[in-house]
């Protein structure tokens, strides 16, 4: 079993920054992948950025373009937290944002969602 507790969003105005914080808790040891995601209104939840937390590839980063050189995604393994670091934020990047892990067994574990509004 594992948890995930984020928090971190709000409103903030466009250009401005914010950091999201998924707490993870349980099984740690089972995650093989990490990601947020975020779902607009009207449109598919998408794949914003993820982590590889460990083994050979333990580390490894990808973006999606849209956010490639403003965002960035980063792990505290001591703290069992991942991280959302948001700059230079976009209207278009309003949205509710999702933490996930992949499990080895292959189950999806997802947090409850944060609301980022970023206003003009």
């Amino acid at each position: 079993q594992v948890q995930l507790v984020e928090s971190g969003g709000g409103l903030v105005q466009a250009g401005g920054s914010l950091r999201l914080s998924c707490a993870v808790s349980g099984s740690i040891f089972s995650i093989v992948f990490m990601g947020w995601y975020r779902q607009a209104p009207g449109k598919q939840r998408e794949l914003v950025a993820s982590i590889i937390p460990s083994g050979i590839t333990g580390g490894s980063t990808n973006y999606a373009d849209s956010v490639k050189g403003r965002f960035t995604i980063s792990r505290d393994n001591v703290k069992n937290t991942v991280y959302l670091q948001m700059n230079s934020l976009k209207s278009e990047d309003t949205a509710v944002y999702y933490c996930n892990v992949r499990l080895r067994s292959g189950s999806l574990v997802w947090g409850q969602g944060t609301q980022v509004t970023v206003s003009l």
